[in-house]
């Protein structure tokens, strides 16, 4: 699949095209079943070049679950989703089961799970804003078996529809991404962003702006877990600008004519 985009924006990383599907593609990364991972590890493989898949036993972790759109997986948190929502705040060692649960996760081998599952993240102030935070998720379960990541050059149209197109992008390369999005719209609203897991900022957020009469693209990767997870393999700079398939092909038909062919852009990238 071509994209104008990429060329235009000096991509250092390939635009990787988010996929629902009933068959598994070959020679794919894919998590082992039950066993917990990163989507954002998978998603910066993707963006070198490489195919992932995941399917409703191989999300890696729960949050990859939800962000994914296999349903409101936080209802499996070990200890029940008040769990959950402790872990995202301040904490669960006030609990009366807190030691039970605390041995149940060291024994998975995961030190700092049970870290966190004491003490928390420190994402949300408190268990109640992290309630409210799940509620206002836009909880999807995609009738497809599969979400593949790939890079959008190997989509092949005439067989593949991406859901979503995922740049990883530079500080200069958002800017452009953001300017573009607007360009022909006459508003000041095409984009968004809001603190998810970096894998809901491409998925369950991606996925309720594309069934949107006038898609808004998602910045993403503000997730500083994830990125910890992403830096080894795409660098310290990156974030991601999820754009669903019809603002996509919106924002291609905007290259010719825009900024990106004028003299500041050409300066900044000394192209």
């Amino acid at each position: 699949m071509d994209c104008t985009l990429s060329s235009a924006l000096r991509l250092k990383h390939h635009p990787v095209a988010l996929l629902w599907t009933n068959d598994k593609p070959t020679d794919a990364l894919q998590f082992h079943q039950d066993k917990w991972g990163c989507v954002m590890a998978m998603f910066a493989q993707a963006a070198t070049g490489k195919t992932a898949v995941f399917d409703r036993q191989t999300f890696g972790c729960l949050g990859g679950g939800v962000g994914l759109g296999f349903g409101n997986q936080y209802v499996h948190w070990r200890g029940g989703i008040e769990c959950f929502y402790g872990f995202l705040s301040n904490g669960n060692a006030d609990r009366a089961d807190a030691s039970e649960i605390a041995e149940q996760i060291a024994r998975t081998g995961r030190k700092v799970s049970v870290e966190r599952f004491l003490h928390g993240e420190g994402l949300v102030k408190s268990p109640e804003l992290a309630r409210v935070f799940v509620d206002s998720m836009p909880m999807v379960d995609i009738a497809e078996r599969y979400v593949v990541f790939k890079p959008l050059s190997s989509v092949d149209e005439s067989k593949e529809q991406p859901q979503v197109v995922i740049f990883p992008v530079n500080a200069d390369q958002l800017s452009a991404l953001v300017s573009l999005a607007n360009y022909n719209r006459g508003t000041l609203d095409a984009v968004t962003i809001q603190p998810v897991a970096g894998c809901q900022s491409i998925g369950i957020l991606a996925y309720e702006e594309a069934i949107s009469e006038r898609p808004r693209a998602v910045i993403g990767l503000t997730d500083i877990a994830a990125r910890t997870y992403t830096a080894p393999t795409l660098g310290h700079d990156i974030l991601t600008f999820a754009v669903p398939l019809k603002m996509f092909h919106e924002m291609e038909s905007n290259v010719q004519g825009s900024f990106l062919e004028k003299e500041t852009w050409h300066s900044l990238t000394g192209s």
